[in-house]
C-alpha cells in the first residue's frame, strides 16, 4: 500500500523548535495531525480552530504508559497513523570525563528508548497496512563525535545505527525510514533546551570546554531555518524514494562529507591489514 496523499502525521516534541514549525505547517497546508508535548497546554494553541484534522496530546516519551494512551488515543480520531516524527529530545554537554550519570541516563531515556519505545508503539498499524514512514530526528552528531558532546553524540549514533536495522526489517513491508540530521539551526537546542555540566579540569580547557562556551554563545545566531527544514520534511513524505538520511543546513552537510570521506580513505588505507585478521583457509 502506498503513502496517503494526505497522510496522518504524529510529532512528538512539538512544545518548540522543528516539531513545532512541522506542526504549524501541516496544519497550515491542510493536514492531519497529533502534535505532542509533555504539556498539552504548550501545544494546545497549534490546533485551535484545527480540531477536525489536529490532535494535541500530553506525552513524556520516557513514560510507557503515556506512549501506549497517545497513540490509542490518536488512532481513535484518525483511525490510523501514517507519519511518525520522533523529535522529541535534547542536548547535554559535557567532557566526556565529567560526564554526570544522573545526566547521560536521562539523556538515553529522551533521546534514544522513548525513541524506540514509541517507534515500536506506531509499527504494529504500520505494518497492518503495508505502509508509513518513520522519520527520526538525528544530528550531524550522529556521524562525527564533536569535543564536549560525547554523551549526545552516543544517543544519536544509537538512533542511526537503528536506524539502519529497522529499515532493513521494515521496508520490505512498505515502511519507510529516513534520519534528518540537522546542524546548527536557530531552535532551542543550544538555549532554554541545552542540559550542561560545566568542564572544570584545565585539560580539557582547549576542548570540551571551548566548545560548549561556542555552543552557547552561538544560540539565536544559527544559520539554518527551522521553518524550512519543517517544509522539507513535508517534500520528503511527498517523495516517491525518500533517503535513509538527510542532512540539513550547508555546514551540516559540508561537515557529514568530509567526515565519511575521511573514514572511507581511512578504511581503505588500512583495508589490508583489517582483512589479514582472518584465517588463512577463508
Amino acid at each position: 500500500m502506498s503513502m496517503p496523499d494526505s497522510p496522518v502525521w504524529f510529532i512528538t516534541g512539538c512544545s518548540t523548535g522543528f516539531g513545532r514549525e512541522l506542526a504549524r505547517l501541516i496544519i497550515d497546508q491542510g493536514g492531519s495531525v497529533v502534535v505532542s508535548a509533555r504539556a498539552r497546554e504548550r501545544v494546545a494553541d497549534l490546533v485551535e480552530g484545527a480540531e477536525d484534522r489536529a490532535l494535541a496530546l500530553a506525552l513524556d516519551v520516557t513514560d510507557p504508559n503515556q506512549i501506549t494512551a497517545a497513540v490509542a488515543a490518536a488512532e481513535a480520531k484518525f483511525g490510523r497513523l501514517d507519519v511518525l516524527v520522533n523529535n522529541a529530545g535534547y542536548g547535554y554537554q559535557a567532557s566526556v570525563e565529567e560526564g554526570e550519570e544522573s545526566a547521560i541516563r536521562a539523556q538515553f531515556d529522551a533521546n534514544v528508548f522513548g525513541l524506540f519505545a514509541m517507534t515500536r508503539a506506531v509499527l504494529p498499524g504500520m505494518r497492518q497496512r503495508r505502509a508509513g514512514h518513520i522519520i527520526s530526528i538525528s544530528s550531524v552528531a550522529g556521524f562525527i563525535g564533536f569535543p564536549g558532546s560525547g554523551y549526545y553524540a552516543a544517543s544519536k549514533h544509537a538512533v542511526e545505527g537503528w536506524s539502519d536495522s529497522l529499515k532493513a526489517e521494515v521496508e520490505p513491508l512498505g515502511i519507510r525510514v529516513t534520519c534528518v540530521e540537522p546542524g546548527p539551526f536557530r531552535t532551542d537546542w543550544a538555549g532554554r533546551s541545552l542540559q550542561q555540566t560545566p568542564s572544570r579540569i584545565d585539560d580539557y580547557a582547549e576542548t570540551a570546554k571551548a566548545r560548549m562556551a561556542g555552543t552557547s554563545e552561538g544560540s539565536g545566531k544559527q544559520p539554518g531555518d527551522p521553518r524550512r527544514a519543517a517544509q522539507t520534511m513535508i517534500d520528503l513524505v511527498a517523495h516517491p524514494e525518500p533517503p535513509r538520511h538527510l542532512v540539513l543546513g550547508a555546514w551540516g552537510v559540508g561537515k557529514v562529507t568530509e567526515h565519511l570521506e575521511q573514514t572511507l580513505e581511512e578504511v581503505r588505507a588500512w583495508g589490508e591489514v583489517g582483512a589479514g585478521t582472518d584465517y588463512p583457509d577463508s
